[in-house]
């Protein structure tokens, strides 16, 4: 154990950890081998000594009065000491004063050598998962790639992603996808979880809607660059989406600029999500305005947006014409289920009665404007 500092660096280098970690992973290490080969009872704190590249090991008491009820705590009572006790020792102290017993770990030979190599490992390695704990925390909906390394029975594949292992369950693929050994995906990071047993699990999505507005994030420089910014998303995976864009800059158009010329864009994004129909929509805070656009195909007469008691709005009454109630709720419903979505709006549709469509419209106006125009010439010659 001397000048164990000098291998801070190494173990640093080695585990990818800052010098400062690694410090703090040893005098954890120092204090736990304390609790194990002393005593489990006693308070003890490390520091580190620069000027002799060793961590100093010390027992802390405190002074407390003689009739302190904790003196007969078996288990507070070797961490306290009374105030006449430690007099004894010396005359100058005061209550809640701090005695400090130094100790050395080398004085309990092969045991103390041994247990203290165990502890370092285990703290060193915490820290580790802690640092990749904390970074992929920081990841969670945000895109990763990676490449499948195992498909197991329940369907569930597995993924290396940098220096770490992570799942895609069988529920977070889109249906009807299939991967193989060697595949390389796109996924977003849905939960991290740290487990005392089992370390760290990752788990990756492609069902979420936050694994399409990454997507589109990649393949528009709009939005990278902050010029278009999608406000809402809402998909049901691999059939159709619904995203709700909004221009940061007048002159740029938020729909068209997602689509691409020719729709490459967006064909790109839905060729990576197995064919998905995307809809992209132009934002509006106007909820009657977007609840109409949202509701496209479909061409609705009239919103009623119903507020609850906090004025937030939880239900529209929406009201079309007959002919286009199906296209309102479209194919299972799915059309009028991502309108839902993406309003955070239940939906009722009101059916009007005997609607005149545009084509009844322009027939019954066309014989008038004919005679219109047949008196019209009548009087010019006349």
């Amino acid at each position: 154990m001397e000048k164990i500092l000098d291998i801070v660096d190494a173990i640093a280098h080695e585990k990818g950890l800052t010098p400062e970690k690694v410090k703090e992973a040893l005098k954890t290490a120092f204090i736990q081998t304390a609790k194990r080969v002393i005593d489990p009872n006693f308070a003890y704190e490390a520091t580190i000594n620069d000027a002799t590249k060793t961590i100093d090991l010390v027992q802390i008491i405190t002074v407390v009065a003689d009739d302190d009820e904790r003196l007969n705590d078996e288990e507070i009572a070797p961490t306290l000491m009374a105030i006449s006790e430690a007099r004894d020792y010396d005359d100058q102290v005061e209550l809640d004063d701090q005695l400090q017993v130094p100790h050395d770990l080398e004085e309990y030979g092969r045991t103390g050598a041994s247990q203290l190599h165990r502890e370092i490992e285990y703290h060193v390695q915490r820290a580790v998962e802690d640092d990749v704990y904390n970074k992929y925390k920081s990841k969670v909906g945000t895109l990763v790639t990676g490449r499948v390394t195992s498909v197991d029975a329940q369907n569930s594949t597995f993924i290396d992603v940098d220096e770490i292992r992570a799942v895609l369950p069988m529920k977070s693929r889109i249906k009807g996808e299939s991967f193989e050994v060697g595949d390389h995906l796109k996924a977003v990071v849905r939960r991290v979880n740290m487990d005392k047993y089992d370390g760290i699990s990752i788990e990756l999505s492609r069902t979420s809607p936050k694994f399409l507005e990454e997507l589109l994030t990649l393949e528009v420089p709009e939005i990278k660059d902050g010029a278009v910014i999608i406000e809402k998303s809402a998909r049901i995976p691999g059939q159709r989406a619904k995203v709700a864009l909004i221009s940061t800059h007048p002159q740029v158009d938020a729909v068209g600029s997602t689509v691409g010329v020719k729709g490459v864009r967006i064909n790109s994004v839905s060729a990576e999500l197995q064919g998905e129909n995307i809809d992209c929509i132009e934002y509006t805070s106007i909820p009657e305005l977007f609840l109409s656009r949202v509701m496209s195909p479909a061409i609705i007469s009239s919103v009623e947006i119903v507020k609850d008691e906090e004025g937030k709005a939880v239900k529209a009454i929406v009201s079309l014409p007959a002919d286009q109630k199906s296209k309102a709720i479209g194919k299972s419903g799915i059309n009028i289920r991502l309108a839902s979505m993406l309003t955070g709006m239940e939906i009722e549709l009101n059916e009007i009665d005997g609607a005149t469509t545009p084509t009844e419209g322009a027939e019954s106006t066309e014989p008038e404007e004919k005679k219109d125009g047949v008196d019209a010439l009548e009087a010019l010659f006349n």
